[in-house]
């Protein structure tokens, strides 16, 4: 991959209400992705005083820190980390532009749209992979 595609590559943040499980689940997520082109991905886990919860301000930051150009896409756990993203995403300047609110299994859709990401593919279709992950059949 030329370093110019790895540079717009699409940035996935995995907010979770723990910061180890979306700390787990990123590293999960590159690990399984091989290779292609190196995914930033960023880990937005918890409060920003350890405690279990989200943290607007640690979304926020984990966005700008895999902001390459091409999108953001931003995968949750639970109720209330899509409700704190969405209301980010409803004041308009506190995350990157072109990030979007994926709506997929927390695990499987993050796997799926590192993997997707590191092949160069754009946020459509990082989004459209994650998103496939409800499909998948475990038995």
């Amino acid at each position: 991959m030329s370093d110019d595609k790895q540079a717009q590559s699409v940035g996935i943040v995995l907010v979770s209400h723990s910061a180890q499980v979306a700390a787990s689940v990123a590293e999960l997520a590159r690990g399984l992705a091989g290779g292609g082109i190196t995914v930033p991905v960023a880990p937005a886990g918890g409060t920003e005083g350890g405690e279990l919860g989200t943290s607007a301000e640690l979304i926020a930051a984990a966005a700008a820190s895999v902001d390459r150009g091409a999108g953001v896409a931003v995968l949750t756990d639970l109720g209330s980390a899509v409700l704190t993203v969405k209301a980010l995403l409803a004041e308009g300047d506190e995350l990157p532009d072109n990030t979007r609110l994926v709506d997929a299994p927390f695990v499987e859709g993050a796997v799926a749209a590192v993997v997707t990401a590191s092949t160069g593919a754009d946020l459509a279709a990082v989004e459209a992979a994650a998103a496939e992950a409800y499909t998948y059949r475990k038995v």
